[in-house]
C-alpha cells in the first residue's frame, strides 16, 4: 500500500505562484511514474503533469505547459509541482498520483495510488 499526502494548496491571486508537494509513504519503492491530476467543479478530471522515476521523462497537460514544472526527489519519495502565472481556470482540487507500471502517463487509469487532494483557488 502506498499513501500519498498533498500539501501546499490555498488561495492565490491571478498571476501568482504556488508550490504543491506530495509525500509518499508505505510501499514506495519501484514506482515508475508520479504526477498530478486536477478536477475543477463540474468538470472532468484533467492530467496536469508527470515525472518518471529517474526524472528523465516529464509530461505536461497542454493547459499548463510553460507555466508549471514538476520535480521529484526519489530518495525522499516526494514530488513537487511549481505553478507560476496562475489563472482562474487553474482553480481545482489537485491530486497526487503514483504508478508502478509503465504506460501512457497522461491516462488516469495508469495510476494505482491517489492522494486525497489539495485545493487550489485562483481568484482576486
Amino acid at each position: 500500500q502506498v499513501q500519498l499526502v498533498e500539501s501546499g494548496g490555498g488561495l492565490v491571486q491571478p498571476g501568482g505562484s504556488l508550490r504543491l508537494s506530495c509525500a509518499a509513504s508505505g510501499r514506495t519503492f519501484d514506482w515508475y511514474y508520479m504526477g498530478w491530476f486536477r478536477q475543477a467543479p463540474g468538470k472532468e478530471r484533467e492530467f496536469v503533469a508527470s515525472i518518471s522515476w529517474n526524472g528523465g521523462m516529464t509530461d505536461y497537460g497542454d493547459s499548463v505547459k510553460g507555466r508549471f514544472t514538476i520535480s521529484g526527489d526519489n530518495a525522499k519519495n516526494t514530488v513537487s509541482l511549481q505553478m507560476n502565472s496562475l489563472k482562474p481556470e487553474d482553480t481545482a482540487v489537485y491530486y497526487c498520483v503514483q504508478s508502478k507500471r509503465q504506460g501512457v502517463p497522461t491516462s488516469p487509469s495508469l495510476y494505482e495510488s491517489w492522494g486525497r487532494g489539495t485545493r487550489v483557488t485562483v481568484s482576486s
